[in-house]
């Protein structure tokens, strides 16, 4: 019995791997992050819309602003140095965000629950390795690996705007 409950510990509990504290990010991401994700309570409930759901019913550039304040933070997270696979986790949270937010209707819907901002901003929180003082500057290959993910955020947001296109010119040929 003693062995199976030294096993069901964790690492943590064990002495093995000392406690991650959740580290303090700047004011002004957290800011950010609540601007765009829950700034407006929605009168009788708890629920909460920010920017992002907003800005995002503009057709075309309002998911292009908002994914590039969402770039804003995940940039943040190569200062924090925070780990490859949560520089991931985060772009991963953006792309959600975007690929799902840019469907007419049901995208906005999604947009007011799919809180990636505030996401990655607990990430950040969860995962930093450097304190406030020293997120100034993050490692050459952080952002090495950063510009790769914007890239690929990029195309992404290239190729749905090309299949946006494409499809608007086949519909336009149904009514000729």
């Amino acid at each position: 019995m003693a062995v199976s409950k030294r096993m069901a510990m964790s690492r943590v509990e064990r002495g093995a791997v000392e406690p991650r504290s959740r580290a303090e990010v700047e004011r002004s991401l957290e800011q950010l992050s609540r601007v765009m994700d829950g700034l407006f309570r929605i009168p009788g409930t708890q629920w909460r819309v920010g920017l992002d759901a907003l800005v995002g019913l503009i057709p075309g550039v309002g998911d292009f602003a908002t994914t590039a304040v969402s770039l804003y933070i995940l940039a943040a997270g190569v200062r924090y140095r925070v780990p490859k696979v949560t520089l991931l986790r985060m772009a991963a949270n953006i792309a959600v965000d975007y690929l799902l937010g840019s469907v007419p209707v049901v995208g906005d819907l999604f947009d007011a629950a799919w809180k990636s901002n505030q996401m990655n901003v607990e990430l950040l929180r969860r995962r930093a390795s450097v304190t406030t003082e020293e997120a100034a500057r993050g490692r050459a290959s952080d952002w090495l690996f950063l510009a790769v993910i914007i890239v690929g955020l990029l195309a992404l947001l290239a190729g749905t705007i090309a299949l946006s296109l494409w499809l608007l010119v086949q519909l336009a040929g149904l009514f000729r």
